[in-house]
């Protein structure tokens, strides 16, 4: 006999998990045993909950119906169940397990089985939808050998004697020009090098070499500048801002454990002025979480 509540439990977990492999990891059963129990859940329903392929699993619309009402259901009767005395009065809210990856390349969502992704600048993928999230703040910058070699320019026309370490967009691998805010415009200066980098971590280092001018993110460079490892250049014309957003795909229903953490994110870009505050608030806590 099917147990009803374990199977939707199931069932929640493989959608969530995006695979019968990680959530019966999870759940602590055998991999066999969840995929019976979806079998047999979608031979009691009549109907094909999941479509399978040798590579990903994706939710059919009547999958992701039934797996509106489970969630309801079972919310119930976690809520039931609170009232026990050991219970009473204790949060509750969706278990989470996160796989986090940093990376300066476009990810495909759909190959790559991504539930969303934090992305900076403009989304270049018509097929993504985008929830703004806020600003990220660039600073120019230079070691002080570097400085001591060239000297500290003091306007933007002063740039034309300068050398920069430049960035590759990930997007299309074309060199990306310094930009500044002039009465609240935006100005991009080409500034020659002879560095081309993609990398933030060995842009910043190449930086802190002496090898060239650099715009690294505020929240990557401050540790730097409070330490006079670099030096702020131009200060009075800021690098324009970067916008931050979470992405999803169009078309792919957003379980409601993405969408708490999407609004965890988005509380906590909300509760500072600058979204460089917020990231570092987001990096330490994600420090402090463990595997469940």
């Amino acid at each position: 006999m099917l147990d009803r509540i374990t199977a939707m439990r199931t069932f929640l977990r493989i959608v969530d998990t995006n695979s019968f492999t990680r959530a019966a990891e999870s759940l602590n059963i055998p991999r066999a045993t969840a995929t019976t129990i979806v079998q047999n859940l979608e031979a009691l329903l009549g109907t094909q909950l999941l479509a399978r392929t040798t590579r990903r699993i994706s939710v059919t619309p009547e999958g992701a119906a039934y797996y509106e009402r489970c969630a309801q259901i079972l919310c119930r009767h976690r809520r039931d169940g609170s009232e026990h005395p050991s219970r009473h009065r204790q949060p509750h809210g969706p278990p989470l397990d996160l796989a986090i990856g940093v990376s300066n390349r476009t990810v495909d969502l759909i190959s790559e089985a991504i539930d969303c992704s934090i992305q900076l600048g403009e989304l270049p993928d018509s097929n993504l939808v985008a929830r703004h999230l806020g600003t990220l703040e660039h600073v120019t910058c230079a070691s002080p050998v570097y400085l001591a070699r060239y000297g500290t320019p003091t306007n933007l026309d002063d740039l034309r004697g300068h050398v920069a370490v430049n960035c590759m967009s990930p997007h299309n691998g074309r060199e990306v020009a310094f930009d500044f805010e002039v009465e609240g415009e935006a100005r991009s200066v080409k500034i020659n090098g002879f560095i081309k980098i993609s990398d933030e971590q060995a842009y910043l280092t190449c930086g802190l070499r002496g090898h060239g001018l650099i715009q690294p993110a505020r929240i990557a460079a401050q540790p730097y500048l409070d330490s006079g490892e670099l030096r702020e250049v131009l200060p009075q014309w800021k690098p324009v801002p970067m916008p931050v957003s979470v992405a999803y795909l169009k078309n792919r229903r957003v379980s409601p454990r993405v969408r708490a953490f999407v609004d965890w994110l988005a509380e906590l870009f909300e509760k500072a002025e600058h979204v460089d505050q917020d990231l570092s608030r987001v990096r330490q806590l994600l420090r402090g979480l463990h595997p469940a």
